[in-house]
């Protein structure tokens, strides 16, 4: 990692600031030796000192004024070469300033160096008291002579809070010990676990049937050539033991001597797959670490140098875990490849999932792609031979795919006039499991307890004043909610519009499922699982804990208990309306429905009973509805991809989304015609690209917002296009535009 140098000589920075250039400065003689490729350093910018990152060395620079650096920050540098050449890879291709995937690559808490380890004082005992003395101690100072048989028992020194909390003494007699010289305390720095009050029984590898031992033994072949070994799919349905071939895969990468990612999509499956990964190692407690945003900065800050320093070689987490800083890495693993909480919103808007396979590609290393719906990208790189092929097709253990019903909401509304959340059918399938003790999920992909609040006199609705959408009524904090910007309103007693007393909630969200389900079935325990409901840091774990123990018999929940989570008890699913996401005004809209149906369908049946499933739609003859009913991948693809390649959307093409936003309707709309014309005039024929139009959710966070579409091949070449064309192009201060390369959602 560490590059040798000359003692006199320049480095090419990036500071911590979006100037969308790179600095050259000097290197004092005394850090010559110091200062590599990945440092930290200190450096003088105008009137201030910002902090920075070495991305090159230079034997000579043509800079006129170059200053020297202040300081180096750190030993060792934090980012190695080859992540730094996929940082670069990353502004090219998603047309963004490197600066802003430096942020992306190092966690805050790594950047500013602010955190640093925690200290602990620990006890340990320098000599053993002679009977003569033990004798006096006993007699002159008898808690003190006490402390010091507990400290003789000690095998290991101990934390010196720890032994007075045991002991029941005092901070005055341990003084006394080390002023006697039969102990001393010493500082040492202490890692803050966030499973460290857990325990790990440890458990052995799983025999595997044909598919899964096939799908091995391709990975281990790829293990022993990852420099030409081609990406792997892992196309196995729910249930089909996919956990347990990256487990084994894993196990293999580390007698190899290398290190391994795994990437998951939501902080809700990282407790479970931390605590199989954990009972796989648990002979290494220290080798697995874990990377998400619920960690506080102090966890953070302490696992991400247990991967730098090499203690832990395993890394579980969501999508920046990519960037992980592990050496001579062989595996990276992305579990449900197809999720779109893979790709980033905000700048840099980078795929995990794409990022991964460059990254495997750049540091010679293989990757796996798993999922029981792979996106139609993976899929078709698949079937075109730019990935290898592993089909797992059957479930573990002889359990059967799960029967899924469907139930026409239509047909129930003309039967109960109003619409009911649970059809007749559903509910007398939950009472059957209730009886049987069985468990029962209850998948809404909506929160909230109403959907909007309307005024029954003028049909106005309450929006949100900021975005074009309604706010959400949830009766927890009987508050009204914007799920898309947070602004937060009081119920009014009076149509503001109108000022009828005529307000009425309408539609529903997993808050009024909650209570609706608790009010039906008095008896049964019912919970529920959602942003609103997992707010604190320990929140997901102790619910699913709950759930697998059979402390709850129906839990209510959104997308986050929609995939990769497994309980043998749970025979019932039931998807209160599959209709919400089907028709958004965005070309994967069925994908996503197909996609997200059988991922909640394969909660069912994982165990020895059979397994249910009941989807509530006003749809039923939707395609994407009628072949997840059959768990029918192959003729889905093969229909949806049609579709694409006759519309040319992806992965037909490579697709670009440009978005102008500003908080004066007007100026957005000029300035995204504008931008339209110029880069009609800049890139070639063989670029399709759209009008600008207002975007489906017009205004989001107080900014209306213009959406300008490009499709066409050479991707990399449209990104340097239209970079080149924005840096020529001064918009007005007020307006912003966001250049998505590949977008997940066109909203």
């Amino acid at each position: 990692m560490a590059e040798q140098l000359n003692s006199t000589r320049f480095v090419r920075v990036v500071i911590d600031r979006s100037i969308r250039r790179e600095l050259d400065y000097s290197v004092p003689d005394a850090l010559a030796e110091k200062v590599v490729v990945g440092s930290r350093v200190r450096v003088p910018f105008r009137e201030r000192t910002l902090l920075a990152t070495v991305v090159a060395t230079l034997a000579e620079t043509a800079t006129a004024g170059i200053k020297p650096i202040e300081a180096l920050l750190g030993e060792k540098p934090v980012l190695s070469s080859s992540l730094i050449d996929l940082a670069r890879w990353m502004a090219s291709y998603y047309c963004c300033p490197i600066e802003t995937v430096m942020r992306s690559l190092l966690p805050q808490v790594i950047r500013k160096a602010e955190v640093g380890w925690r200290k602990q004082l620990f006890v340990r005992q320098l000599r053993v008291a002679e009977a003569e003395e033990m004798a006096k101690l006993q007699k002159r100072a008898p808690r003190q002579a006490e402390l010091l048989e507990a400290i003789s028992r000690l095998t290991e020194p101990m934390p010196a809070a720890e032994l007075l909390r045991q002991t029941s003494l005092d901070n005055t007699t341990l003084r006394a010990l080390v002023r006697r010289g039969f102990v001393e305390l010493r500082e040492e720095a202490v890692a803050r676990d966030p499973h460290a009050t857990e325990q790990f029984i440890a458990d052995a590898d799983l025999t595997m049937n044909a598919e899964q031992t096939a799908a091995l033994q391709l990975i281990g072949t790829a293990l022993e050539n990852p420099e030409t070994h081609p990406p792997i799919l892992l196309h196995g349905v729910t249930g089909s033991g996919k956990t347990e071939v990256y487990l084994q895969a894993i196990r293999d990468t580390l007698a190899r001597g290398k290190s391994a990612i795994v990437l998951v999509p939501e902080i809700s499956l990282t407790p479970q797959t931390v605590e199989r990964f954990k009972s796989r190692f648990a002979a290494q407690p220290d080798l697995v670490a874990v990377l998400h945003s619920h960690l506080s900065e102090g966890e953070r800050h302490d696992e991400w140098h247990k991967l730098h320093c090499g203690r832990a070689r395993i890394v579980i987490g969501a999508r920046s875990a990519v960037f992980a800083p592990l050496e001579n890495l062989g595996l990276i693993v992305v579990d449900e490849e197809h999720e779109t909480s893979y790709k980033q919103e905000e700048a840099p808007r980078y795929h995990a999932r794409d990022v991964a396979v460059v990254r495997a590609k750049m540091e010679k290393c293989v990757v796996v792609l798993g999922s029981a719906t792979p996106s139609l990208e993976s899929y078709t790189n698949a079937t075109r031979g730019r990935y290898l092929l592993s089909a797992l097709t059957q479930r573990v253990d002889q359990c059967q795919m799960p029967l899924i019903r469907v139930v026409d909401l239509r047909q129930e509304r003309r039967k109960e006039k109003a619409a009911a959340i649970l059809s007749e059918k559903l509910r007398t399938a939950i009472e059957d499991r209730l009886t049987k003790r069985e468990q029962t999920i209850l998948f809404l992909n909506r929160r909230g307890f109403s959907t909007s609040l309307l005024c029954s006199h003028c049909g106005k609705a309450r929006y949100c004043p900021n975005c074009s959408v309604a706010l959400t009524f949830h009766r927890t904090n009987a508050r009204l909610s914007c799920h898309l910007c947070g602004h937060s309103a009081a119920v009014p007693k009076r149509c503001p519009e109108c000022g009828e007393d005529a307000l009425v909630y309408a539609g529903f969200g997993t808050e009024k499922v909650e209570a609706n389900v608790a009010a039906i079935f008095p008896n049964a325990v019912v919970r529920r699982m959602d942003a609103d409901s997992m707010t604190r840091k320990d929140s997901y774990r102790e619910t699913l804990h709950a759930f697998r123990s059979g402390k709850i018999d129906i839990l209510v929940g959104t997308q986050m208990i929609a995939k990769g989570l497994h309980f043998p008890n749970v025979t019932l699913v039931g998807i209160i309306n599959a209709d919400l996401a089907l028709h958004l005004p965005d070309f994967r809209a069925g994908e996503r429905t197909f996609q997200l149906l059988t991922q909640v369908a394969g909660r069912a049946g994982r165990g020895e009973a059979p397994g249910e499933v009941f989807v509530q739609t006003y749809t039923p003859f939707s395609p994407s509805i009628q072949f997840a009913r059959h768990h029918d991948f192959a003729g889905y693809f093969e229909q949806e991809l049609e579709f694409r390649e006759r519309c040319n959307f992806p992965p037909a093409t490579h697709a670009v989304l440009i978005t102008v936003r500003s908080e004066h309707e007007t100026r957005a709309s000029f300035s995204a015609e504008t931008l339209a014309r110029r880069l009609k005039e800049a890139l070639p024929n063989e670029y399709n690209i759209g009008d600008p139009a207002p975007a489906p959710l017009e205004k989001l966070h107080g900014s209306y917002r213009f959406h300008i579409l490009i499709r066409g091949e050479a991707i990399v070449r449209l990104s340097r296009l239209i970079r080149e064309t924005l840096d020529k192009l001064p918009f007005p201060e007020d307006v912003a535009v966001a250049v998505d390369v590949d977008p997940y959602q066109l909203l």
